[in-house]
């Protein structure tokens, strides 16, 4: 910029970061502390003497920023001084660096928003939870003063306004009614998809079915299965086909064309009608009755089961509850991206007060439905920039309609959860952290022990899952009473289970010591492999799956008939 073009405006922009500065710490000290720490409600506000380093060094940061802008020439493309984290996109596009206004909006911004998380980390606050309440609505607040976000500051919706002759504008608000309509935001061309028809397709049959869930029996591909089946037990807050999109990438059929007799659990999104189904229904009309369908399908009187994410807690309490009935209920059990120990849940878990708790207690304890839109809604806080923000530039500011994906197809097709099921299960596990102490919970009537369940167990995480963290999966290891194989994968809860081998693609961990290891210990020791996981897992299912048999010729048996083809009409039915 030349010397001789205003400087006033540029002091309005710098005072303009000074102001998000400030109207942060009042947010902080005026509102959000009361709120995260009950002991702070009659406390004064915190002192702030200990940041004046901090606020000291954001001043020069400015003060630079704001030189090196006055020194620009005209029409000359510099350099950034604050640069974004790698893999930030928000401010990639050329016209961010062409512009000193535009250029000086993105680093400003930048330099606030590093500034209010160092704020936030170095908050006087020792409690674990409130700590992360606090920088996970720093984040929050951060990410959505982005200048990105609006039309007036952002580039991007300048040009394309000016180069489609105010069509992006139109169409942008059209898709921003189309999405209040639908009430969320649009993340994929979701008329690209239809389950059964390009995603969950693999071929098999409803076999059974009651008011919760309905049972699928997979078709073999190949002459020879191995004699002991699996029953696979999703998450009962999503739809089951994140196991099952297009045949390039569907972990069932990958299963099945290793030669494995495939049982899965469909859940039914929940209606006013499901509102009073509690966690014991779940167990005892879920993994239980599944696993009594299958023994009587295969002959098999203990197959093995699989838990992915909360259907790990799920299947883990329905086998303890057996167990404790005398039964001996299965010959494996595998675990994916899931949480018996809840010590260490991430921010999700930070987000869980006793008075949230509280208050769904009075709303759908005792009947209603817990609506998906809303779990759906958190979890997408959780990565605002990917799955909020992203999408309202592009939506509504640029006008676009987003690509095909069916991953996000999935991540936006979301299930309702029976009131009384979802408040025992957010007080039971990240409130109190209840169902790893053993003899401390009782379930359909049995005091339920994890320890009891000595099967072998084969533990998957994912590296940079911020659901299920880590280190926090490898917990279980301690809590299951059999021999455990653990192995961490690259990427996140999704990506990270969901990487078809086929694909040969990121990488995974592995080590053989037992589980007496930390964490850390475990993976200073780990030896790293390419690929996918999932053959190394199938290595191990193998070993415990009997001998090869003929495969079966049709679904179901003489008593549990086909109900319908899969992939059934539960998953097929929008919350």
């Amino acid at each position: 910029m030349n010397p001789e073009q205003p400087l006033a405006m540029l002091q309005s922009l710098f005072q303009s970061g000074q102001s998000l500065t400030q109207s942060y710490l009042d947010l902080v000290t005026k509102q959000q502390l009361s709120m995260l720490l009950p002991a702070a409600l009659s406390a004064p506000a915190p002192n702030l003497e200990p940041f004046a380093s901090l606020q000291g060094e954001l001043a020069a940061q400015h003060a630079a920023l704001w030189q090196a802008m006055l020194l620009r020439q005209s029409g000359e493309a510099a350099e950034p001084m604050v640069k974004p984290e790698p893999g930030d996109r928000r401010f990639s596009a050329p016209e961010w660096g062409e512009s000193p206004i535009y250029d000086y909006l993105r680093q400003s911004y930048l330099l606030n928003a590093r500034y209010l998380s160092k704020v936030a980390d170095a908050m006087p606050i020792a409690d674990g939870p409130a700590k992360t309440r606090l920088q996970f609505l720093t984040r929050l607040y951060v990410e959505a003063m982005a200048p990105s976000n609006f039309a007036a500051t952002n580039p991007e919706f300048i040009k394309t306004a000016l180069e489609t002759g105010g069509e992006s504008i139109t169409e942008g608000v059209k898709n921003l009614l189309s999405d209040l309509e639908k009430g969320r935001i649009s993340m994929t061309d979701e008329s690209a998809f239809e389950i059964g028809r390009n995603i969950a397709m693999t071929p098999g049959a409803v076999v059974f079915e009651n008011d919760l869930m309905q049972l699928i029996q997979y078709a073999p591909s190949t002459e020879r299965v191995a004699e002991r089946p699996i029953l696979l037990v999703p998450p009962c807050i999503n739809k089951y086909y994140l196991m099952d999109l297009q045949p390039e990438n569907s972990f069932v059929r990958y299963l099945v064309e290793q030669g494995f007799t495939v049982f899965l659990i469909s859940w039914r999104s929940a209606t006013e009608e499901q509102g009073h189904y509690g966690w014991d229904d779940y167990l005892e009309m879920g993994p239980i009755k599944a696993l009594t369908v299958v023994r009587e399908i295969s002959g098999e009187a203990k197959p093995n089961a699989l838990g992915f994410c909360i259907g790990g807690p799920l299947l883990c309490s329905a086998l303890a509850v057996l167990l404790a009935r005398g039964e001996d209920p299965v010959e494996s059990l595998t675990l994916m991206t899931s949480l018996l120990d809840y010590s260490d849940p991430g921010e999700i878990g930070a987000l869980v007060t006793e008075s949230m708790v509280a208050a769904y207690d009075a709303s759908i304890g005792k009947g209603g439905v817990m609506h998906g839109r809303d779990l759906s809604s958190v979890f997408s806080a959780l990565r605002a920039n990917d799955l909020i923000w992203q999408y309202v530039v592009g939506n509504y500011l640029k006008g676009k309609k987003p690509a095909p994906f069916d991953l996000l197809y999935w991540n936006s097709d979301s299930t309702n959860l029976p009131g009384p099921c979802f408040t025992w299960y957010i007080r039971n596990t990240y409130l109190s952290n209840q169902l790893r102490v053993p003899g401390k919970l009782e379930m359909l009537g049995e005091k339920i022990d994890l320890g009891k369940i000595t099967v072998p167990a084969y533990i998957m995480a994912a590296r940079e899952d911020h659901l299920v963290l880590w280190q926090a999966a490898y917990l279980s290891r301690k809590i299951l009473g059999g021999p455990t194989t653990y192995t961490l994968a690259a990427s996140g809860h999704i990506a990270g289970s969901i990487n078809p081998a086929s694909k040969n693609r990121r990488n995974y961990w592995i080590n053989d010591a037992e589980g007496s290891l930390t964490p850390d210990e475990w993976l200073a020791g780990a030896s790293e492999r390419k690929g996918s996981w999932w053959p190394h897992w199938t290595e191990w299912l193998g070993a415990r799956s009997g001998k090869q048999v003929a495969a079966p010729k049709k679904p179901g048996s003489r008593r549990y008939k086909e109900v319908e083809p899969a992939p059934g009409r539960y998953v097929k039915a929008r919350a």
